[in-house]
């Protein structure tokens, strides 16, 4: 049985903490993990600077309500979800993905959690495991699936190499030149096509 395993965002909708520092009008939020590959560090950061601008959950969520998915995002996961098995693996939160995963159509997702206050600020985060991705891809293959998967980030490299076919998808350049053993497209046909392949 296969298993296509997906990074969320940058590969199925905008990048969330982009979207919210153009809204915020604060550009130090548009790190994100293509450029940080410690997410610890990373959400540490990001909590600091909310923090710093007595920002909260609902000021993000108000954000994530005006994102839609990328363009053909949804047709090509209804189409490869037809095709195989499908699971949204995102380091993002649950807080976070509800309303987008609504707009794709309901996927399974396994994602983080927002520790937030009565307040509603945002106090921590509890990741689901250690090395989420790469660690579901493995619990995966010890259940007996073979797992393809494919993200654009620093984050989706363990779940890539881990499985038996691994894919860039609209990686930064840096990224793809790093990773020359592993294939990278540009378009949800292009990626379509290698997934399926795969399938044969």
């Amino acid at each position: 049985m296969y298993v296509t395993c997906l990074d969320l965002e940058g590969v199925l909708v905008p990048e969330i903490w982009i979207a919210f520092a153009n809204a915020s009008g604060i550009p130090e939020l548009k790190k994100t993990t293509r450029d940080e590959p410690d997410y610890d560090k990373l959400m540490n950061y990001r909590l600091n600077i909310l923090n710093e601008h007595g920002l909260g959950l609902k000021e993000i969520q108000d954000v994530i309500a005006t994102i839609d998915p990328m363009e053909g995002a949804k047709e090509f996961l209804d189409e490869l979800r037809a095709t195989c098995q499908t699971i949204i693996i995102s380091d993002t939160f649950s807080q976070f993905a509800a309303p987008l995963m609504k707009k794709l159509g309901m996927p399974t997702i396994f994602c983080n959690e927002l520790i937030v206050g009565e307040d509603g600020k945002i106090t921590g985060y509890k990741m689901r495991c250690e090395k989420s991705k790469y660690t579901t891809v493995r619990a995966l293959q010890s259940c007996g699936c073979e797992t393809i998967a494919s993200g654009d980030s620093y984050n989706d490299l363990g779940m890539i190499k881990a499985s038996k076919a691994g894919f860039l998808f609209k990686a930064p350049a840096s990224i793809i030149a790093d990773n020359p053993d592993v294939p990278a497209y540009e378009t949800y046909d292009e990626l379509l096509a290698a997934i399926k392949k795969e399938l044969v």
